[in-house]
């Protein structure tokens, strides 16, 4: 699959399935290499004699100067170390600079991320990618796929910039706090070849003297009191014993450092480890920031950190009161707590090695075959919670012995009186493997708190329950419909999905015919689930007919599906000397224009007649009669109305044509050829035009998805250009803006 963004082709990127886009540059020839990861071809390049060998992209791309660039690749070579680079040209072709990314710090045969970022110079208009080692003789091979050139890629929603989530262009954004040195190194580490987020260039921490070291981020990035937060980063520690450390940081409006909270890795070993803080923003907080650090550090010993990010926290399950830290456990047990018996709730260690989320689980251990309670902190509910039903859900798993548990909710006034404990009857634990738990009960009149509560009893001696994705919400219907006259769409709302399923959705009219709905990737046919909850808001269900929808949810395609099915909803049909033209791939260029003349329908047909001598009736061959084509008239009466309408056809994309119930006309999909639109009367200041629309009717397009921002925030905007003039620079458009469609160098 190609990279997102990438200005190199498919071929070039994945060298497959030749090397035509590449070329030697200096002391080497290259060929194609088997045995790659982005397809099996791979960029082999041999030295010619002894010293440096490079080979670059045969294709340059243009660039805008003053902008950053990144680019990458995974490498491999058992004998020397590589490293890559921007090569950037003038007008003229000619080189102006590399832009070279620090050498790997040892030679590695398993594929290992190089890469870099630059800016532009002032005289660049175009650039290549150029990849570089230095064997001692001649005929040593490195290896080199999986290519990127484009704009910086980082983390959808990172408070922190790209540099210093990478450090790709230098460390400038990261300093020394307390013993250490900071540096870049580019350790030979294998990421997955579709994480491109990860690059080669890591921030290198080198303790100075025994004792504690730590580094920081120098980026403040604006932080609001009340909203909870997430930093995380990869972790590599010198040793498995090595205490390392990242922490979340916020900071009032004259910089003095509010609150900070840290979460300690449990490592397993001395590879890549990413580990997650989360805290609420206190009262005051202006900014925050992160740091990672190691305690009780050996002098020489070095913390390396990678793809630092700050940002709010993920949601779990929609509408949940659990915060982050009580939910996950990543950084410990947060709220949690023994009432009463001898079980304790402790984080499991060591990373990685039991979780639903993330890298850890709650882990409640009984020594004896007792009863214990064990209960969460207090969680503020919504207003109005009183004599609401609220649900309860815990994944589970029993790795040794067994227990049975009563789960329940305890609730709480404002005054923080207790008001009681509602639990379900107690069964016993499910196993083997995770198991999620649900139970749903109903909040006394006053409650405004809850704490969640589990009176466990162990089956056998030393009894260990893993507890993980802790949630506590108001429950809600599982499927909702709600139609948008003004808009012409329906929305649908599914609730408590389960991430990682596939599901179906369907439109179903009166006669029962169904019809797949639209999504992000076309329409959903077993489309896979990425958030409990989902909302689709369906742009091409017809005018004034009922329609409801059927969902189905299955965890794997042998599985038998789940199913839900809504109520009807029917979206009015509007005057009936309306029309409304829809563009399904980007439903907010629709539009609804006057009808002057609706189209005179003709059904085209491939023919030929042969006539044959001596006989009176030709032979004719026909192909199938073709779909409908006729001329739409419509009249714009504003300049408004005319400027919608130029943004609708100006995509040159395949449109839905809708017409009220009673006209007699069919909803279309259809393509629009060369469009007129003169006034409707000959003078200068008549705004009123009249649109003859060409209209051939097409498929219903399949593959097309529902264009959105995917998660693309004016954060995202503001962590990547330093000015709004750099912002103007950069799109041509709003839209553009929303869809990160940069302008060409």
């Amino acid at each position: 699959m190609a990279i997102p963004g990438n200005f190199l082709s498919t071929t070039t990127e994945a060298v497959d399935p030749n090397t035509s886009g590449w070329t030697a540059k200096l002391n080497c020839t290259i060929s194609l290499g088997s045995g790659g990861r982005n397809g099996d071809g791979c960029l082999t390049v041999k030295s010619s004699a002894a010293g440096e060998m490079q080979a670059r992209t045969v294709s340059s791309y243009a660039v805008t100067p003053g902008t950053v660039y990144e680019t990458f690749c995974d490498a491999s070579g058992s004998t020397v170390p590589e490293r890559i680079g921007i090569r950037w040209l003038d007008a003229a072709n000619a080189e102006i600079s590399i832009t070279w990314a620090v050498t790997a710090s040892s030679a590695s045969a398993t594929w290992h991320r190089i890469s870099v970022a630059g800016q532009a110079p002032a005289t660049a208009a175009r650039a290549q990618v150029v990849v570089s080692s230095t064997p001692a003789a001649s005929n040593v091979t490195s290896f080199y796929e999986n290519f990127y050139l484009g704009f910086p890629l980082s983390t959808v929603g990172n408070l922190l910039s790209f540099n210093t989530e990478s450090l790709e262009v230098d460390a400038s954004t990261w300093t020394s706090e307390l013993n250490c040195t900071l540096a870049r190194q580019v350790p030979p580490v294998s990421w997955a070849v579709d994480y491109y987020l990860a690059g080669g260039h890591v921030l290198a921490a080198t303790v100075t003297a025994n004792g504690n070291a730590a580094a920081r981020s120098t980026e403040r990035p604006p932080a609001s009191p009340g909203t909870e937060y997430l930093g995380y980063c990869y972790l590599n520690p010198p040793t498995s014993a090595s205490t390392t450390w990242v922490e979340l940081r916020f900071y009032n409006a004259a910089g003095t450092q509010l609150q900070a909270t840290r979460s300690t890795l449990a490592a397993p070993g001395t590879s890549w480890y990413r580990q997650y803080v989360s805290a609420i923003a206190p009262a005051g907080t202006a900014s925050c920031s992160i740091a990672v650090g190691i305690d009780a550090a050996t002098a020489g010993q070095v913390l390396r950190a990678e793809g630092s990010v700050i940002t709010t926290v993920p949601v779990l399950r929609t509408g949940s009161v659990v915060p982050y830290a009580d939910a996950s456990f990543e950084q410990g047990v947060a709220g949690w707590s023994t009432v009463s018996g001898v079980a304790t709730v402790t984080r499991s260690t060591p990373w990685g090695a039991v979780g639903a989320d993330g890298a850890y689980a709650g882990t409640i251990t009984s020594s004896t075959a007792t009863t214990s309670v064990i209960r969460s902190a207090k969680f503020a509910l919504p207003a109005g919670a009183g004599g609401k039903t609220f649900r309860t859900e815990i994944y589970s798993q029993i790795t040794s012995g067994g227990f049975t548990a009563s789960r329940g909710i305890r609730w709480y006034d404002a005054a923080n009186t207790d008001l009681g404990l509602t639990a379900d009857p107690g069964a016993a634990v499910p196993t083997p493997g995770w198991w999620l738990l649900g139970s749903s009960f109903t909040a006394p009149a006053n409650a405004t708190q809850a704490a969640i509560e589990y009176t466990v009893t162990a089956t056998a001696t030393s009894s260990v329950w893993r507890i993980d994705r802790a949630a506590l919400w108001q429950s809600l219907p599982f499927i909702e419909v709600a139609a948008h006259n003004t808009t012409a769409t329906i929305t649908l709302t599914l609730r408590e999905l389960n991430t990682g399923d596939l599901m179906t959705v369907y439109r179903v009219t009166p006669d029962g015919a169904r019809t797949l709905v639209r999504g992000p990737s076309g329409l959903l046919s077993l489309s896979p689930v990425t958030s409990d909850q989902v909302v689709i808001e369906d742009a091409e269900a017809p005018l004034g007919v009922p329609v409801s929808y059927y969902v189905e949810t299955r965890a794997t395609i042998p599985a038998t599906p789940a199913y839900r099915t809504s109520d009807s909803v029917t979206l009015a049909p509007g005057d009936t000397d309306l029309c409304w033209l829809k563009d399904p791939g980007q439903p907010q260029r629709n539009g609804q224009f006057m009808v002057v003349t609706p189209p005179s329908w003709k059904r085209a047909i491939s023919q030929a007649a042969y006539r044959v001598r001596g006989r009176r009736n030709a032979v004719v061959l026909s192909d199938v009669r073709g779909g409908l084509e006729g001329d739409l008239v419509v009249w714009t009466r504003t300049d408004d109305e005319a400027e919608r309408l130029h943004w609708l056809l100006g995509s040159g994309n395949l449109l839905l044509w809708q017409v009220a119930p009673g006209l007699h006309e069919s909803d279309l999909y259809v393509t629009v050829g060369e469009v007129t639109l003169p006034r409707v009367v000959d003078v200068a200041d008549e705004a009123w035009r009249q649109w003859t629309l060409p209209l051939t009717q097409v498929d219903m397009p399949t593959a097309v998805g529902v264009a959105g921002s995917a998660g693309r925030t004016w954060q995202d905007t503001l962590t990547a250009f330093t000015t709004w003039q750099a912002v103007e620079t950069a799109y041509a458009t709003w839209e553009d803006v929303l869809f990160d469609r940069r302008a060409e160098g």
